[in-house]
């Protein structure tokens, strides 16, 4: 079924969903030329799984062959995503074969690209988490929008492992090498109002705020004629982005060779041991 057939602002099930099937946890809706997708799981933090990266990679493949959509919101509650879950026994590829590992390793940067690649203009809104591949998620749309009180981190370097689903480029392309190499390799908590200074993000809102703020945005955009929005988002990409793949091509091989490796699993252990001494979940 196409958006125009779902009912006004009425999340798009799985079950009245030909294409894409949604898991539980991630839902599509429609209004005005604006869809909207909501990332909502049973966990509070909305760690990215298997099957919530595998949906929001069909939904943005879907949604790049509707015309009806002009602007697309891209949103989590209560927070945007802790990144991946590291819980999900899935999401796990250490023990795999190399070319079943390296195949399996596809669904973040594919998951990424799709979002990156819409016609439509993607706009992000943070409120609470965007750490790790909920960042990665993030900077690859178009804009994003932040909550004051969110917390933006890539923790994967002291975690033993590299920055991937080529996300490295798309950081370096919004705040530059400098800048880009102290959120990478550091892992430091960004505070909102210096991710908006430096360009990782482009609005900061009061707590709350960060979706409407979002919608607002995405109604400016409906109102303008369509194709040469799509054509002109389509040029500044093309230019910016050139080198993303030649730059990053390799991050899988990266991940595969340090994916349970000794520093990865003693550092994953000294996290989950910090989480549960702190009463986190």
């Amino acid at each position: 079924m196409t958006l125009s057939q779902a009912k006004e602002g009425v999340p798009v099930s799985s079950s009245e969903m030909l294409l894409p099937s949604l898991p539980e946890g991630l839902t599509l809706s429609h209004e005005g030329g604006i869809a909207t997708v909501t990332l909502q799981r049973d966990n509070p933090r909305n760690p990215l799984s298997h099957a919530i990266m595998s949906g929001l990679r069909d939904v943005a493949r879907w949604l790049k062959t509707d015309i009806e959509s002009h602007a697309v919101v891209l949103t989590g509650t209560p927070v945007f995503s802790a990144g991946a879950d590291l819980k999900d026994p899935n999401m796990r590829t250490h023990h795999m074969g190399k070319l079943e590992q390296r195949q399996a390793l596809l669904l973040g940067p594919d998951m990424c690209a799709a979002w990156e690649e819409l016609e439509q203009v993607t706009i992000c809104a943070i409120e609470g988490y965007c750490l790790g591949g909920g960042l990665a998620l993030a900077v690859s749309c178009d804009w994003r929008v932040c909550a004051d009180d969110a917390l933006l981190r890539l923790p994967e370097v002291p975690l033993g492992i590299n920055m991937s689903w080529q996300a490295n480029p798309r950081i370096t392309a919004l705040i530059g090498p400098s800048r880009a190499k102290q959120v990478i390799i550091l892992g430091e908590d960004i505070a909102p109002d210096q991710a908006e200074q430096w360009g990782l993000v482009d609005f900061v809102t009061p707590k709350g705020a960060a979706r409407a703020k979002a919608r607002q945005l995405a109604e400016k955009v409906v109102a303008l004629p369509p194709l040469p929005v799509r054509m002109s988002k389509q040029a500044v990409n093309a230019h910016a982005y050139a080198l993303n793949y030649a730059t990053s091509f390799m991050d899988r091989e990266q991940y595969a060779l340090l994916t349970g490796s000794e520093e990865n699993k003693q550092a994953v252990r000294a996290f989950f041991e910090k989480s549960k001494s702190d009463g986190e979940t």
